[in-house]
C-alpha cells in the first residue's frame, strides 16, 4: 500500500504476510466483519463499530477497495444511496473470521461480559454452527435482535434454517414458515449462545411458535 512498506518489500514473499498487508491495519478485518452479511452505508458501519471515527473508517475502505477486498455501489431508486459491499473474493474472509473466532474462543482473556451487535452475534453462532443429528426434521427460526448498546435501535431480522446437510444463517427480510420467532435483545442472547445461560431462565426473550426449536437454534449455535 502507498506509504507504507510491506512484507514483500522485506523480500517476503509469504501469503500470510501478504494477507497483513491486506487486512492486518487496525479496524481493517472489523471493518470487513461488519460487510459479511451484506452491503451497508458509511454511516451504518461506524454507527456498528463503536470507537471508530469517520477518518479511519474513510481510510480503512479506501484501503480495503484499492485491494479488492470493498466495493462501493450506488443502490437504484428510490434510495439512490451509496453502499460499501465485499467483492467475491472479499467475502472468502469469513473463512478467516469464523477461523479467528473458533481459535479466539479457547483464549482465557476473551471479554465474555462484553457487548455484541446483531450481526457480530450471528456471525459467531454461524462460526460455531453444526447440522442436525441424521435423519432429522429440517427447523425454520426467525430470529429478531436489538443491539442492546444502544437504546431506539431497530431489530434486525435473520433466519435460521437447520437441516441435517448443514445450518446457515442470514439477514432477510423474510421469514414465512418460521416454525419459531424470537425478539431478544443482543446482551439476552449472547447470554444463551456464548454466556450459557438456560433458555428458560431468560428474561428479555420473547418466543413465539414452538420454543423446541429455540432450543435447538441455540444448541447447535453454541459456544
Amino acid at each position: 500500500m502507498a506509504g507504507r512498506r510491506t512484507y514483500g518489500s522485506y523480500n517476503d514473499g509469504c501469503a500470510s504476510a501478504h494477507a497483513l498487508d491486506l487486512i492486518g491495519e487496525r479496524w481493517a478485518l472489523i471493518v470487513v466483519r461488519e460487510l459479511l452479511l451484506g452491503p451497508k452505508r458509511f454511516v451504518d458501519i461506524q454507527r456498528d463499530i463503536p470507537g471508530l471515527g469517520p477518518g479511519p473508517l474513510s481510510q480503512r475502505l479506501q484501503e480495503l477497495e484499492a485491494t479488492g477486498v470493498v466495493e462501493r455501489n450506488l443502490l437504484p431508486d428510490p434510495a439512490r444511496v451509496t453502499v460499501y459491499g465485499l467483492t467475491a473474493w472479499g467475502r472468502g474472509l469469513e473463512e478467516v473470521n469464523t477461523a479467528l473466532s473458533l481459535w479466539a474462543a479457547q483464549s482465557p482473556h476473551l471479554p465474555l461480559e462484553a457487548d455484541m451487535g446483531p450481526d457480530t452475534l450471528v456471525l459467531a453462532m454461524r462460526a460455531h454452527a453444526h447440522p442436525l443429528p441424521a435423519g432429522s426434521t429440517s427447523l425454520k427460526i426467525a430470529l429478531k435482535l436489538t443491539d442492546s448498546r444502544f437504546i431506539g435501535r431497530e431489530a434486525v431480522t435473520y433466519l435460521a434454517t437447520l437441516t441435517s446437510a448443514g445450518s446457515s444463517i442470514n439477514k432477510t427480510t423474510i421469514t414465512d414458515g418460521a416454525d419459531a420467532e424470537v425478539h431478544s435483545g443482543t446482551r439476552e442472547w449472547k447470554s444463551l449462545v456464548i454466556g450459557g445461560a438456560a433458555l428458560d431462565s431468560s428474561e428479555g426473550i420473547t418466543i413465539t411458535g414452538n420454543q423446541e426449536s429455540v432450543n435447538t437454534l441455540i444448541e447447535i449455535t453454541k459456544l
